[in-house]
C-alpha cells in the first residue's frame, strides 16, 4: 500500500466522518484500497475499541463495515461513470452478522465487493477476518445522493 493512496484520502480528504474521515482526529480514519476485484481494509483496533478484555466492540465492527462498504459503493459507481463527478453516497441499510468474537490484537481485514448495481444504488457484501478466520459479515445498500441532500458533496 506504500505507493497507493487510500480512496478516503483521494476522494474525501476533508471528510469528518467518525469511521472514515481523514480530518477527524478522534475517528477511526480507515484506509481502503482496491486490490484487483476486492475492496480491502486493514485495521488494527486500539485498546479502547474493546467490548471486554480481548474482544473488539460490535459497534466498532459495524462502523468499519458501514464506512468501508460505503466507499466500495461510491468507487464502484465512479468506475462505471468516470466522466461524472465522484458520487456522494450514503447508507440506506446495513446488516451485520457477528459470527464469532473478533479478537483484539491482530490486524482486522475487511474485504468488500459490490454484488448488485441498479442506477444510483449499490448492494455490497463484506467479510471481516481476524487471524484468517471470518468473524463477521455484512450486507449493505448504499445510494448516491444529489443536490439538496445534506450529504451531497460530503467528501469535499
Amino acid at each position: 500500500m506504500e505507493n497507493k493512496i487510500a480512496v478516503q484520502d483521494k476522494y474525501g480528504p476533508e471528510g469528518i466522518c467518525f469511521g472514515c474521515g481523514p480530518k477527524n482526529p478522534k475517528g477511526l480514519q480507515i484506509k481502503s484500497y482496491w486490490e484487483n476485484d476486492e475492496f480491502v481494509l486493514r485495521f488494527t483496533p486500539k485498546p479502547e475499541y474493546q467490548a471486554f478484555d480481548g474482544v473488539v466492540n460490535g459497534g466498532i465492527i459495524g462502523a468499519l463495515f458501514d464506512c468501508h462498504s460505503n466507499w466500495c459503493a461510491a468507487t464502484e459507481l465512479f468506475k462505471r461513470n468516470p466522466d461524472k463527478e465522484f458520487p456522494s453516497t450514503v447508507t440506506a441499510e446495513f446488516h451485520v452478522k457477528l459470527k464469532r468474537p473478533t479478537p483484539f490484537g491482530p490486524t482486522l481485514i475487511v474485504k468488500a465487493k459490490p454484488v448488485e448495481v441498479d442506477g444510483d444504488k449499490v448492494v455490497v457484501d463484506a467479510e471481516m477476518y481476524a487471524d484468517g478466520k471470518i468473524t463477521a459479515t455484512c450486507r449493505g445498500v448504499f445510494v448516491a445522493v444529489h443536490e439538496g441532500h445534506p450529504a451531497y458533496h460530503r467528501w469535499k
